[in-house]
């Protein structure tokens, strides 16, 4: 487990900014949420996390057009841009994030490998879109996605 003091620095400054703070996650799996709601408190600013694990899902619950997904594929900077979107309307958030990946060891292709991961940030002011490439077990790509949207959230 990881022994990072982020998700505190994070909670410190959500509280102080005022600001809320809402999840949609695909290949981490709550993995995010779960870190964030580690810290005592964190009812202050989270206000939502959502595992949007099938394209259904992210349809349903996000509000995702089949369209976008067909045309761009669940693993895209468009898909996460919409995903960070639809969190942060559903759950009446100051910021929505949105985590989709491909963790392996399986499901990867040329154009998309595994451990491709986009992580975007969407605000009322700003969006942001993360294109990174992990390279490790599952688990590990999972982590790493996981410290990368830390890392984002903490930049605001």
């Amino acid at each position: 487990m990881r022994n990072s003091p982020l998700e505190e620095e994070i909670g410190k400054i959500l509280t102080r900014k005022k600001k809320t703070l809402a999840i949609a996650e695909s290949c981490t799996g709550g993995l995010v949420s779960n870190i964030v709601t580690n810290v005592s408190g964190s009812s202050q600013y989270f206000k939502a996390g959502i595992v949007a694990y099938s394209d259904e899902s992210k349809e349903n619950i996000l509000g995702i057009s089949s369209g976008l997904l067909r045309e761009h594929g669940a693993v895209s900077k468009q898909v996460a841009l919409e995903m960070a979107k639809g969190v942060q309307l559903l759950a009446g958030a100051d910021i929505g994030i949105g985590v989709t990946g491909i963790a392996g060891p399986g499901g990867g292709t040329k154009k998309k490998p595994v451990g491709l991961v986009y992580i975007a940030i969407a605000t009322n002011k700003k969006r942001i879109v993360k294109e990174l490439h992990f390279k490790g077990s599952r688990q590990d790509i999972k982590l790493q996605a996981c410290d990368a949207a830390l890392d984002l959230i903490s930049t605001l």
